[in-house]
């Protein structure tokens, strides 16, 4: 990693941390989740940033992947516990933050510190050499800890220049084997603990996209979209509320792509056993040493 890619690093982990933040104040009961996600959004651009994906909420049951659409009217309720990821990119250099908010009551605030703690315990084994089994085992012995379940199908993950999930994965549960940290991998570690079942699935559509693949279409305006995307957002996540800056009818023609196998989206993620899910995450720098932690 040369100078000026790590500067890029660094600078795209202090933002995203200062967004994380910014929008936790936010986050109130009554107070409307497509505002404060779009204060959010507001704020890193404000701050010469773009986003690496569109903001999640994940409220309650939802381990992950969901961000308000143009029409949503959901609103905070007192009671809610509430994941708060941020992405932020530099030129395409990204930090990934998550932390947990229950929304003015504390019944769960010792799984939020089980969350953080498991965090805490990740990092402190991280390092050049380190097999991502190591880290599993010991996110998954905190949670216990505590008496959770960290939820087995949601990994933390290697970073890459415009490329959030870059073939490794850090799990946060006991795992043998598996690959082998070196020295100036980005990584995002982020344990998710529950007191349901420790898995997650779904079908619902989260209101977040990717783009499959470029084709020809026979639609001009949808073409003109497709492209748009691509140059856009380099082959990261989009919201469909970020469309209508382009188009009128974005909407319209983000169905005609979706019909034409063009964009997916991601689904919504439940926690299956129907339980409270709580997150926190970091973005780091791998060294012989240990790791820089880049979003702190």
């Amino acid at each position: 990693m040369n100078p000026d890619e790590k500067i890029k690093w660094e600078a795209a982990g202090k933002l995203a941390r200062e967004a994380l933040h910014f929008g936790k104040a936010l986050i109130k009961d009554g107070e409307k989740m497509l505002n404060v996600t779009e204060k959010i959004e507001g704020y890193v651009k404000e701050n010469g940033a773009k986003l690496a994906f569109p903001t999640n909420l994940a409220v309650n049951n939802v381990g992950a992947h969901w961000t308000p659409s143009t029409k949503s009217k959901d609103v905070f309720k007192r009671g809610d516990v509430v994941k708060l990821d941020v992405g932020v990119h530099i030129d395409g250099y990204i930090g990934d933050n998550a932390l947990t908010i229950e929304v003015e009551t504390n019944e769960y605030s010792k799984m939020i510190e089980a969350s953080r703690e498991a965090l805490n315990v990740a990092i402190d084994v991280a390092a050049a050499g380190v097999n991502v089994g190591i880290i599993g085992h010991a996110v998954q012995d905190k949670i216990e800890q505590y008496g959770y379940r960290p939820i087995a199908n949601l990994t933390g993950h290697r970073i890459k220049r415009y490329n959030l999930h870059s073939g490794i994965s850090i799990p946060s549960i006991r795992e043998r084997g598996g690959p082998i940290l070196t020295s100036g991998d980005i990584v995002a570690i982020e344990p998710f603990v529950t007191d349901g079942a420790g898995r997650v699935g779904g079908k619902r559509n989260s209101n977040i996209y990717h783009l499959r693949q470029i084709r020809k279409i026979r639609d001009e305006k949808a073409t003109k979209l497709m492209i748009e995307i691509r140059d856009r957002y380099n082959g990261l996540p989009f919201a469909e509320r970020w469309l209508h800056e382009i188009q009128d009818d974005a909407t319209k023609n983000l169905q005609k792509l979706m019909r034409a196998g063009v964009v997916s989206y991601y689904p919504v993620l439940d926690e299956l056993g129907n339980g409270i899910v709580a997150q926190s995450e970091h973005t780091l720098l791998i060294t012989n040493s240990g790791n820089e932690v880049l979003t702190r």
